[in-house]
């Protein structure tokens, strides 16, 4: 059950990963596989993959430079890390009370996703979970110029569904979704990870 604030609000935005959908280990699992392809020499830690979580992959691995002092090239990183996740969409579940959440608003008030995933991978997990048909407006890295924790993303999905900012509540299960929100002047709901699993 997830509690919700006791005021009203005009529109709801959801974070994919780890918040609609379960795929957070699957990602994981890609990006540890993906590193080791291109020889990273360093561990990257469950703890390290989601204080990162949200952050544009890209981003990711120009973080990861900088603290290893390592020179990978982080948009082949991301494209492989995106190459084997992809394989595996199929075996995604939804997040059960967020999934259940949303198709219980469908109708009622206008709905987004403000993802760090790239625009492809949102569609397909969305799609592969029955999820897709409740979201009218979907905002993923390319069509802003910052990502999260900067409020680009959550203020545009705003913005596409007529919505005033402060009139948006959001749902997310990262740090850097919840500094994003703050910083667009949004309320947001914490989904704890593997909130809902049996």
């Amino acid at each position: 059950m997830i509690e919700l604030p006791s005021r009203s609000f005009a529109a709801f935005i959801f974070d994919c990963d780890g918040t609609l959908v379960d795929s957070m280990p699957l990602h994981y699992v890609a990006w540890c596989e993906s590193l080791r392809r291109h020889e990273a020499p360093f561990d990257f830690t469950e703890e390290v993959f989601y204080s990162l979580a949200g952050v544009r992959e890209q981003d990711t691995v120009i973080l990861l430079n900088k603290q290893y002092g390592t020179s990978i090239d982080p948009d082949s990183v991301a494209e492989v890390k995106s190459s084997i996740f992809n394989q595996r969409i199929p075996e995604i579940q939804t997040v059960p009370p967020v999934a259940a959440l949303a198709r219980e608003w469908h109708g009622r008030l206008p709905m987004s996703v403000a993802s760090g995933s790239e625009p492809e991978t949102v569609h397909a997990c969305l799609t592969a979970t029955d999820l897709i048909h409740l979201f009218e407006t979907i905002v993923t890295p390319r069509d802003v110029k910052r990502g999260k924790p900067a409020p680009d993303m959550f203020l545009l999905a705003a913005e596409r569904m007529g919505v005033d900012p402060a009139d948006c509540l959001v749902f997310e299960d990262g740090k850097s979704g919840m500094d994003a929100a703050k910083a667009a002047g949004m309320e947001a709901v914490f989904i704890p990870r593997g909130l809902g699993r049996r």
